[in-house]
């Protein structure tokens, strides 16, 4: 099988957030970055499990610029057999899509696979414009994934159960925590990493419709305020008129 598996570089997740001057751009002075979680460990290490077990080979796929590129061996050195970058910012959820999907579309992936969502954007938009543009079927939130011959069965939460599909490839799906199991990377693994290819490609023009206008951090939260347990109509006094709970 040939699996492409989708990654994002995202600030770890302990990072501060700050903006520039104009609250347009992350403020990146001193930012650690590390490789979206939902796309390395579930998404990069369930279709590691399918090469594993059926054959095949797994790609992975960022756009970005060349400062990616520590972030992307991570994931040759967890298991990829090779990497592409596309060289380039991307500017929205679309452009990216539409620069994964023209990578895509020229070399008959069987699966792509993507992260439910990135840490620091939190849209979950990269998956499903990519299907559509590679006009694939999509299955989003996966938290199962089994594959025999063509066919997959996919299981997915949906709001007080499970839902269980199958698909034929190709198709596109979104990984969710349970799909895998963590991998960390070992020594070898590492070593290896560096004499894997990493091809950098050239982007495609695009069309992009939005542009940020302005990030805002959200409001400050007060000061916990301590009641005394002797107390209990005060407790329900704040409850009811501020916290607005009951």
């Amino acid at each position: 099988m040939k699996l492409l598996v989708c990654v994002s570089k995202t600030p770890e997740t302990t990072t501060k957030i700050t903006f520039n001057g104009d609250q347009t751009a992350l403020d990146t002075s001193g930012v650690q970055y590390i490789m979206n979680p939902y796309d390395e460990w579930y998404a990069l290490v369930r279709a590691l499990e399918l090469k594993e077990a059926l054959g095949g080979t797994v790609t992975i796929i960022n756009v970005g610029p060349a400062a990616n590129d520590p972030v992307i061996r991570k994931g040759l050195a967890i298991g990829a057999d090779e990497a592409v970058r596309i060289d380039k910012e991307g500017s929205s959820s679309l452009d990216v899509a539409q620069q994964i999907a023209a990578y895509a579309k020229d070399n008959s992936f069987d699966i792509v696979f993507f992260g439910k969502e990135t840490i620091d954007y939190n849209g979950s938009e990269v998956g499903a414009m990519t299907a559509e543009l590679l006009d694939m079927p999509f299955i989003s939130f996966a938290t199962k994934l089994e594959v025999e011959g063509n066919t997959a069965t996919i299981t997915r939460d949906i709001e007080g159960g499970e839902e269980t599909l199958e698909v034929a490839t190709p198709f596109a799906i979104s990984a969710a925590k349970g799909l895998a199991e963590q991998r960390i990377p070992n020594m070898r693994g590492i070593m290896m990493a560096k004499r894997k290819p990493l091809n950098v490609v050239a982007p495609v023009d695009t069309n992009s419709y939005t542009q940020v206008v302005s990030y805002d951090l959200p409001a400050e939260k007060s000061a916990v305020k301590l009641v005394d347990p002797e107390n209990m109509d005060e407790l329900v006094r704040l409850l009811s008129e501020e916290a607005k709970v009951i």
